[in-house]
């Protein structure tokens, strides 16, 4: 999704970017002031059964068009607990349905504060859920930092002046880093030591940073952050699905890592209890099981090619400034010590059970896979 889009100063109102018309409004249930002239002798009279009123939610989204944003619009489209969805991103998601209304919002840009605020407040959203993060790294460091460390800050500000009661934020366990010193299983109290001269790490840690500061001064909001594991499926596309894609992977000769995955049915589904329960705090979101990294890239019938250690920096760092790796050279840390995060947290306190393990996530992307290789050959052919 672009995020370059330019924007115009914000109008005085906020006014949707679709013409999606809002849903109608629930009906409230009588005042206390109206029950309480009903006649006594009324009270006589056997009453008919008590008919208990749903409150519904209003759910804003910030990065709607990502492959997050989009697909959680797409399942709270289908839930009746939700009355209506605020879609905030550069471009309207392809999933916006009736109870959709769309607002084009640059956070990049210094009027995005000002801006969210109005919409918030207009739209009454009672609870945020921030994905507008990058799914892989860019050569565009300036602007991603502009985009996810200045404008979380930007949102928080926004939020601040907003009736959010509930706000819930997506962070990575890439985080934790990887280090020859690592547990087998990292929780939550596990410092994030990820490389912070790697910006696609240092602006995901300052961000979660200032979500967290957030956290402890504003006693009035439900705060919850969702660590996930590298995120794999049949649709979902990024650094580790464009890695497993090669017909040769290459590796680290002499190390065969444990991986962990979370599978893209999963993420979705822990974006939607988090905003549909109150489980403040920080949680590990990731699949049962682990795979050795040469077992991952047998299964996805792919070709390991192990690189000697001496010349792997340099020919990684030549590869990214060419724009042919996925990912910069400070992923090599991945392909030599184990970053797996421990799920017990998320199980216990938020009642998260992945449907699928890190075997069958990485399973159901290859059989994509190779579904996209036979028409690749087919229209080569």
């Amino acid at each position: 999704m672009s995020r370059r889009n330019p924007r115009s100063q914000p109008p005085a109102s906020p006014t949707p970017a679709s013409t999606v018309a809002a849903p109608t409004p629930a009906v409230a249930p009588p005042a206390p002031a109206e029950r309480a002239a009903t006649p006594a002798a009324s009270l006589s009279v056997p009453s008919s059964p008590i008919v208990r009123t749903r409150v519904r939610r209003t759910v804003a989204i910030v990065g709607a068009a990502s492959f997050l944003g989009k697909n959680l619009i797409g399942l709270l489209e289908d839930d009746d607990r939700i009355e209506r969805i605020v879609a905030i991103d550069v471009t309207a998601p392809n999933t916006a349905g009736a109870k959709t209304r769309t607002y084009e919002v640059d956070l990049t840009q210094p009027t995005s504060e000002e801006r969210v605020a109005e919409i918030l407040a207009a739209e009454r959203a009672d609870s945020l859920a921030h994905v507008a993060f990058l799914t892989s790294p860019v050569h565009g460091e300036a602007w991603a930092h502009e985009f996810e460390s200045v404008g979380t800050m930007h949102l928080l500000n926004a939020v601040r002046q907003s009736p959010v009661r509930k706000l819930v934020m997506w962070s990575q366990t890439l985080l934790y880093g990887a280090h020859p010193t690592n547990p087998n299983f990292l929780s939550e109290r596990h410092p994030l030591r990820a490389r912070r001269g790697e910006p696609f790490f240092a602006d995901k840690i300052e961000a979660e940073a200032e979500v967290e500061r957030f956290a402890q001064r504003a006693s009035g909001t439900v705060v919850t952050i969702l660590r996930t594991a590298p995120i794999l499926g049949p649709t979902v596309r990024n650094y580790v699905s464009r890695y497993l894609a090669r017909r040769f992977v290459p590796t680290m000769m002499g190390y065969d890592p444990l991986l962990q995955f979370l599978h893209e049915a999963d993420a979705i589904a822990a974006f939607k209890l988090a905003l549909l329960r109150d489980a403040p705090g920080t949680f590990n979101i990731a699949a049962e099981g682990v795979l050795p990294l040469n077992t991952v890239i047998r299964l996805a019938g792919r070709v390991a090619i192990p690189i000697p250690h001496p010349i792997a920096r340099p020919l990684a760092t030549a590869s990214w400034v060419a724009q042919f790796a996925e990912a910069p050279p400070s992923f090599l840390d991945y392909l030599r010590y184990v970053c797996v995060a421990d799920g017990d947290k998320a199980a216990r306190e938020m009642g998260f059970r992945p449907a699928y393990t890190t075997r069958e996530a990485l399973l159901d992307y290859t059989s994509a896979q190779r579904l996209r290789d036979a028409r690749l050959l087919q229209e080569a052919s």
